[in-house]
């Protein structure tokens, strides 16, 4: 996997969320936003301090993780 420098989690900060170098701005918050229909200039818009490389590492940071989940399914 390439490595994700733009993203860090830090107990002290957001609870422990994973964030976008240096802000307070969430993965999470990113992800969101892109699932409601928003685009990655709409996304840029409203936080200027990213660029697209944040948005590209959240979105590879989210397929990570769900990557190795592993569901239940109940009969």
């Amino acid at each position: 996997m390439e490595k994700l420098d733009r993203i860090t989690i830090d107990p002290g900060i957001c609870l422990g969320q994973p964030t976008l170098h240096g802000t307070r701005i969430t993965v999470g918050v990113v992800l969101k936003m892109l699932a409601a229909g928003k685009s990655v200039p709409e996304v840029l818009a409203a936080y200027p301090e990213l660029d697209a490389e944040d948005v590209r590492q959240a979105m590879q940071y989210a397929a990570w993780i769900v990557s190795d989940q592993i569901f239940a399914r109940s009969a």
